[in-house]
């Protein structure tokens, strides 16, 4: 996995989960790609353990197949937001998908 950009430090590399470092409006989108193998990914974003929005990519007769969603959310400090793979395996695990967030509004 790489990280291209994580101003604050509050994208943890080893655990992939975000901390929100402040009350607020945040925004995140994601965007993943799954294999050819006949079955179908569902990617949920979770917000402290628990689902908010999920993507789901079940074509079987394509090589390759994106699903992405995103979502505002209001977050209060050091909540925690991540995603799961819920079903299926991605097209070289996370290498080709991406998970951007941002503060839309502090409260």
């Amino acid at each position: 996995m790489e990280v291209l950009v994580n101003i604050g430090n509050h994208f943890d590399l080893a655990s992939s989960i975000f901390v929100a470092p402040r009350k607020g409006i945040y925004s995140f989108s994601f965007h993943v790609v799954k294999v050819y193998n006949r079955q179908t990914i569902q990617v949920s974003l979770m917000q402290n353990g628990y689902p908010v929005i999920s993507a789901f990519a079940g074509d079987q007769d394509v090589t390759r197949e994106a699903a992405s969603n995103g979502v505002l959310l209001l977050m209060e400090r050091e909540d925690k937001v991540h995603l799961k793979l819920e079903r299926g395996n991605l097209m070289g695990g996370w290498k080709y998908s991406t998970f951007s967030g941002f503060l839309v509004f502090p409260l």
